[in-house]
């Protein structure tokens, strides 16, 4: 065969799919969680930043369940096209070591971590707990009494309460997929308590609807200088909420770098910024491509070993 045909063969052999300009359609984003939430809201925040730079719509589609693996089944059936992509947080996260996923951290491009954000227990300002001593005083007692509003199960919020129980303080988890039952359920005494983070319930905070007891990390937060850590109250625990957007393995490198490219130029702009520190962000929350996948591959370590270590596997 002559050169020049040969070329002609390589040329058409070539998938339609380089060839294509990108993003030349909408591009379908998935929230794993319900409207309302976390996820949710960071969510449609980078849709609506990032849209003007990609030159196309973002839209954001809920699709809850499972603790977040309902969506990521959804995101795994979609080809790897650059055309799909989907959040991706700890709470989901936490169900790999738990035995409660069917895929593994590398079936799956992590393009960008955009949140990192402690947790706390909420409770109703009204109720009868006013400091977390209380609160654990009261577990103690009733073991199995007190309802936490959690967002599912073999979660990060999950795996806190079956830790406390390990310490003694026995609470009952209740799976709120959609954060808006999970507030309301919190607040009109379904549940006792309600594991989260500050910026979710941000609004109830503000009206003065609900208390937090106990934060579950290393020092305390400037913005709750009289709420206690988990470290101050004797658990070895933190487990912060991480939020991030992922693409299906196999989508092509330069339809990630375009992806993570206008992801980071959203993040970098005023309004959000603004919204970070409203939502109590931390500042380093941002982790690009390069080192996202690296770190999480680490994190599942992490979690693996807390979940041996205090037998929190059935």
């Amino acid at each position: 065969m002559k050169p020049f045909a040969l070329a002609v063969l390589l040329l058409l052999a070539v998938p339609v799919i380089a060839q294509e300009k990108y993003p030349s359609r909408p591009i379908d984003f998935i929230c794993t969680w319900g409207t309302g939430g976390g996820a949710d809201t960071m969510a449609r925040q980078i849709a609506n930043l990032a849209q003007p730079v990609l030159g196309v719509a973002l839209p954001v589609s809920n699709v809850p369940g499972a603790s977040g693996n309902t969506g990521m089944a959804q995101l795994l059936a979609a080809k790897p096209d650059g055309y799909t992509i989907a959040t991706y947080i700890q709470d989901t996260l936490m169900t790999l070591p738990m035995g409660l996923a069917r895929y593994k951290i590398d079936e799956f491009e992590w393009i960008t971590r955009t949140q990192v954000a402690d947790s706390f227990l909420f409770v109703k300002s009204d109720g009868p707990f006013k400091t977390a001593q209380e609160l654990f005083k009261h577990a103690q007692a009733n073991p199995g009494k007190l309802r936490v509003a959690a967002t599912g199960f073999g979660t990060v919020d999950d795996v806190t309460v079956r830790f406390l129980e390990k310490k003694g303080y026995k609470m009952t988890t209740v799976p709120y997929p959609k954060p808006g039952e999970r507030y309301a359920a919190a607040l009109g005494g379904h549940t006792e308590v309600i594991y989260e983070q500050a910026g979710d319930v941000l609004q109830y905070l503000k009206a003065g609807q609900l208390r937090p007891l106990v934060i579950f990390a290393e020092k305390r937060h400037p913005a709750f200088a009289d709420v206690p850590t988990s470290k101050e109250l004797g658990f070895d625990i933190t487990l912060p909420q991480f939020r991030g957007i992922v693409a299906k393995k196999g989508t092509p490198p330069e339809r990630l770098k375009a992806l993570a490219d206008a992801i980071k130029k959203a993040i970098d702009t005023p309004q959000y910024k603004t919204f970070a520190e409203e939502w109590y962000m931390s500042p380093d929350s941002y982790m690009g491509p390069e080192t996202f996948g690296k770190w999480v591959a680490g994190e599942v370590d992490t979690l693996d070993r807390l979940v041996k270590e205090f037998g929190l596997r059935k």
